[in-house]
């Protein structure tokens, strides 16, 4: 785990000046969510292929094939879900705004009670809690703000749709091509060498994915490494266990 910064460093950090400039930098929405789900969901996907064609004694080619074409279509259906899921998130923000933008026109004083309900619950009262229902309604976006944010819950600076897409798109496609990679090197030996070398790079792409998590996060890069591989492990044992099954109920 990454060590803990220095108090002279923290020092450093929370001055006036340094608070000011940080707070006034525009807000960066992290994507690590979306990089990581895109590149497990792409390993698990074409190895779930690679494994149920393997299960079921198909050829080397047909896994390629399948692999490839699964890729691209699942990758580029990914991206485009999370980029309507994400628009739907700023849609909803902009609607939330329009309804407390015609509340506050509508009914000034019922909202004014609203603010001081919410701050009421968050322990401020008397001449404090006057003053802050008066700071924040005294600024029409400011009250907007706050009213999309305490009441709706809902986050005022969200991800870029576009971003969010193309960042599960590219994850999708890098992480996903490992467990097909060896099929294009391989299609000679009846698919078993491709096969076994394809388990063992999307293992150590699990193990990776999840030690990048923990290290970004400063958890156990170990254990989170672990987590993922397992977790990954049994979505690609189902798969191969999957090809089996169907390979036993076409013979009968």
């Amino acid at each position: 785990m990454p060590s803990l910064p220095h108090r002279d460093h923290l020092e450093q950090q929370h001055t006036p000046t340094a608070i000011a400039a940080r707070l006034g930098q525009a807000r960066k929405h992290s994507y690590l969510g979306d990089t990581v789900f895109g590149a497990i969901d792409g390993t698990v996907t074409t190895f779930a292929v690679v494994a149920g064609v393997s299960g079921a004694h198909l050829e080397p080619m047909v896994a390629l094939v399948l692999g490839l074409t699964n890729l691209l279509a699942d990758g580029f259906s990914m991206a485009v879900g999370n980029y309507l899921s994400t628009k739907s998130e700023r849609q909803l923000v902009e609607q939330a705004r329009r309804i407390e933008e015609h509340h506050i026109d509508t009914i000034p004083e019922g909202e004014r009670e609203e603010i001081r309900q919410i701050f009421a619950g968050k322990g401020f009262d008397g001449e404090i809690l006057d003053s802050v229902v008066e700071v924040i309604t005294e600024d029409r976006e400011r009250w907007v703000d706050t009213m999309v944010a305490e009441e709706f819950g809902l986050m005022l600076h969200g991800p870029s749709p576009l971003r969010a897409a193309l960042t599960t798109f590219v994850a999708f496609v890098v992480a996903g091509m490992i467990p097909i990679l060896p099929f294009c090197f391989d299609l000679t030996s009846g698919g078993s060498v491709a096969f076994q070398s394809s388990a063992v790079a999307t293992g150590v792409t699990f193990f990776c994915i999840g030690l990048f998590k923990g290290r970004l996060l400063g958890q156990s890069s170990l254990r989170s490494g672990l987590e993922t591989l397992l977790m990954g492990g049994a979505a690609a044992t189902l798969a191969y266990v999957a090809g089996l099954w169907l390979r036993g109920l076409l013979a009968s």
